[in-house]
Formats: C-alpha cells, sequence, structure tokens
C-alpha cells in the first residue's frame, strides 16, 4: 500500500488593522477562513484499490481538498466492493476511481444514492476489452472471442498445457473477473479457455514477457492504463469483438461501442464517490468532486512514467504537482469555486 504523508493543517495569517484612522474593515479571523479554508478542521480519508496506477489521480483530489483545509489522511487500501461498503457507513471519506457502470452493483449493494454521493466525470471514457497479440490475430485470422471455441486456434495461447487458451484476467473480487468467467460460459468457450485470475500487476507482467519472447498472447485489459503504452492496440496488439453483448444479470446490457464494435465491456468513466452524508455536510468538497476532470491521456502518461520506474511514493507526488502546474488556471478555477460554494 502507497501510505501518504498526512499534509499539516495550513494557519492563516491575521490581518491587523495598523491604525483605526486608516479606515480599512479587516475581515474577522472566522470569515477569512470560512472564505479560503472552507474544510478547515474536518477530516477526509481517502479510499482506493490495490491498482497502484490510481495513486495518480487520488493524490489530485487530496490535494485539492488540502487547498481548501481539509485534514487529508494517508490513503486506506481496500478493494472495490469493500471500498463502497466502507463509504456508505462513512468509515471513508470518497475514492477517486469508481468505474461507473461496471461497478454499479457494488454502488447499489452499498446503498445507492441514498448513502453515496457522486456527480460529475473526473476521468471519461475508459475502454476495456479482450486484446491479442496482432501477430497470431493476423496470421489466423482471429477478430473475435468467439473463434477461440476452435480447439487448434485455442492451443496456440495454450501456456500450461491443458489445451485451452490462458486469458489473462482480474483480480478474485473485481466485478470483470466475473464478466469474463460469464462471457467464457456464454459464449460457448469453456472447454476450450481459462481464465488466468490472480493480481494484475503480476499476471499482466508475465503476460507482456511472453510477448517479447514471441510467443502468442490473450489478455483483458482497459485504458487508462500504462499497458496501453507498451502493447500498443493496432500495432502490438488488436482489441477482440464479441458476438453479442452478455453482461452478468443485465440481460439487456448493450455492450456495443459509438461505431458498432462491441468488445463485450461497457465504455466506463472513472467518478469520485464519496459518503453522502459527509458531501452534504462539506458542499465545497461536494463541489469539487463534481468539477474535477482529468483526461485519459493524461492518466496513461502518468502510469507510462511509473512502468519506467518512476513508482515510489515521491515520484507521484512529484507528477500531481506537475499536473496541477501545467493546468494551474484550470486548478484554481475548481478551487474558487469549490470555496463558493461553501458561502
Amino acid at each position: 500500500m502507497i501510505a501518504l504523508p498526512a499534509r499539516a493543517a495550513r494557519h492563516l495569517a491575521l490581518i491587523i488593522p495598523l491604525a483605526a484612522a486608516l479606515g480599512l474593515a479587516c475581515a474577522a479571523p472566522g470569515a477569512l477562513a470560512a472564505d479560503t479554508q472552507p474544510g478547515a478542521g474536518v477530516e477526509v480519508v481517502p479510499l482506493k484499490s490495490s491498482i497502484a496506477e490510481e495513486t495518480f489521480q487520488t493524490l489530485l483530489v487530496m490535494k485539492a481538498l488540502e487547498a481548501l483545509g481539509y485534514d487529508v489522511k494517508p490513503i486506506q487500501e481496500v478493494e472495490y466492493a469493500a471500498a463502497f461498503i466502507a463509504l456508505a457507513h462513512g468509515d471513508g471519506t470518497f475514492m477517486a476511481d469508481n468505474w461507473d457502470p461496471q461497478q454499479a452493483e457494488y454502488y447499489a449493494a452499498a446503498g445507492g444514492d441514498a448513502a453515496l454521493y457522486r456527480k460529475g466525470v473526473y476521468v471519461p471514457l475508459g475502454l476495456q476489452g479482450y486484446l491479442m497479440d496482432k501477430k497470431t490475430a493476423d496470421a489466423h485470422g482471429i477478430t473475435s472471442l468467439d473463434q477461440l471455441k476452435d480447439p487448434d486456434l485455442a492451443a496456440l495461447f495454450d501456456h500450461t498445457g491443458d489445451g485451452k487458451a490462458d486469458l489473462t484476467g482480474c483480480n478474485p473480487g473485481w466485478y470483470c473477473k466475473s464478466i469474463i468467467e460469464h462471457h467464457i460460459d456464454t459464449y460457448g468457450l469453456r472447454d476450450t479457455v481459462s481464465q488466468n485470475s490472480g493480481a494484475y500487476a503480476a499476471v499482466i507482467a508475465d503476460t507482456i514477457t511472453r510477448y517479447k519472447a514471441g510467443e502468442p498472447v490473450l489478455y483483458y485489459g482497459w485504458t487508462p492504463y500504462w499497458t496501453a503504452g507498451v502493447l500498443v492496440p493496432g500495432k502490438d496488439v488488436i482489441w477482440l469483438t464479441v458476438p453479442f453483448s452478455a453482461m452478468p444479470d443485465d440481460p439487456d446490457a448493450d455492450t456495443a461501442q459509438a461505431n458498432g464494435a462491441d468488445y463485450g465491456f461497457m465504455a466506463n468513466d472513472q467518478r469520485i464517490v464519496a459518503n453522502r452524508a459527509w458531501a452534504e455536510a462539506n458542499p465545497a468538497a461536494a463541489t469539487l468532486f463534481g468539477i474535477m476532470r482529468i483526461s485519459s491521456n493524461d492518466v496513461s502518461a502518468q502510469n507510462r512514467l511509473m512502468r519506467q520506474g518512476e513508482d515510489s511514493e515521491t515520484d507521484i507526488m512529484r507528477h500531481a504537482d506537475a499536473w496541477i502546474a501545467a493546468h494551474q488556471e484550470t486548478w484554481d478555477g475548481w478551487l474558487t469555486e469549490a470555496r463558493a460554494a461553501a458561502e
């Protein structure tokens, strides 16, 4: 877990009139604090999944809250399903990476809008789905996942010797693991495809090693994430389509993209989700959660830096500070709007 040190509370300098004769009205200390530090004395507990690459997004929200005076504690790491429950019960304040609509089930199970606050889109339009190395796909004319019902094609991706294609999948406890298992059953792939489920950072690293060794690879992936910069879609790998939409517990779900391609998963936005009672009691923070927005490209670029070795707490802090400096006008505008909401 990346534990980030809590920043000391900022102290405002009180403006004292040098002489009453100057005729200047000095703002009362309480009014000044309310204007610039609406979160003074209010504790914030950030939550994040085990994905280290979600630290950057979380840090930006933390830094904005600190600028508003909030007492931001170190990140607490907890997997998604448990994080929603913790937020609903007030054991955490916010999570910056709610994948919507993929995590709709977790959101609803934790109490939905009655217990949780969510407004706006933080990181828009993340794709996810199945990818295959382009060399193998081109050589065998593979474009769709269901083609792996053919045992001969599936065997190309067999790394364990059981005759089945080894599909690099999701962590146990992630909803995407359930979706993949549902797809394997629904598309008739149970006899020819097996999901390799484990810590994603480890299993995808092994997949990349196999690719670099010239072996065929098949995996689940998403954007924004650093893998898209290492195995570039369209150049190194291709997105596989699925024959039709099929989501667990939602027979009417349509996962087709705007261009008609169906990758089996809905395009997701990352959204900031928070405890509703806390958000309603803190309009400055609630407003901030609704207006912050960063691009998928910026997240992917930062994730790539982490992949290249800049993955320490200090490195990621520096990345966040650099992003703020490069978008200072936007950043200041967010803070101004948040402070105005508290007036």
